[in-house]
């Protein structure tokens, strides 16, 4: 995708302007992880996020997702959309759940009625009937058994084709995965709060959960080049129920 590169740049941009209306660092942050993580151009480029669909932000932060789907499909409108990517997500609709209110409260601020944001718990907090949920660095701090619990709640909030987009660590590149630790713990501090622990699993262990529970999975590699060991999983909805 580096022909589309002009286009990706701008789509960073868009996506972070609407966080001028809050603080500094929410803008800072927002071009900074959009522009930098891989996995965002990757979900917008290769269309795992269909027109028209309603999506399931789990662990939203402060709605970084939505801002780009946003962005992306006034730039598709305006004729800026490279011939190489998927089609524009149009008309889709994002519910993000949040745990931290200052993320919640930032994406309010900066996206207003262009999505649903709700400060709860993962664990607890109800999910929406959707066609897609996406979940990227957020089941790790759950215990192995709330991280089943979460998965089968996903698996019953989605339909047949139905799609879920995880990003995990695999714990069996244990550099990689011990590079990730670190780099939450910096993260965290930063972000004045208290590093929590992280419950891995190898990609194995990730890919056989979640084709027990009734998924056609798919892994890529999303950690650009780096140590860390970021694996985005696709699992759809097969025609048979899955058992949880």
């Amino acid at each position: 995708m580096s022909a589309s590169a002009p286009a990706r740049r701008y789509l960073v941009e868009a996506a972070s302007a609407p966080y001028r209306r809050g603080s500094r660092f929410a803008l800072h942050f927002a071009r900074g992880k959009l522009r930098w993580d891989p996995v965002f151009h990757h979900l917008i480029g290769r269309g795992l996020i269909a027109p028209r669909s309603r999506v399931l932000d789990i662990g939203c932060g402060q709605g970084l997702l939505a801002s780009l789907l946003n962005a992306a499909v006034a730039q598709a409108r305006s004729g800026g959309w490279p011939a190489d990517w998927a089609e524009a997500p149009a008309d889709a609709r994002v519910t993000g759940i949040e745990l931290v209110q200052h993320d919640v409260s930032r994406a309010r601020d900066a996206l207003g009625r262009d999505a649903d944001f709700v400060c709860g718990d993962m664990r607890h907090t109800a999910f929406p009937k959707v066609d897609t949920v996406v979940i990227l660095d957020a089941l790790h701090y759950l215990s192995i058994a709330e991280q089943d619990t979460v998965l089968a709640r996903v698996r019953a909030a989605l339909g047949q084709g139905g799609r879920l987009v995880l990003r995990v660590g695999d714990a069996a590149s244990w550099r990689g995965y011990a590079t990730s630790q670190w780099v939450d713990r910096i993260v965290a501090f930063a972000r004045s709060r208290r590093a929590r622990p992280r419950c891995g699993r190898t990609l194995a262990e990730w890919q056989m959960r979640l084709v027990a529970l009734g998924f056609d999975v798919s892994s890529l590699p999303m950690h650009r080049r780096t140590t860390f060991a970021n694996i985005l999983l696709v699992g759809t909805v097969g025609a048979k129920k899955g058992a949880t």
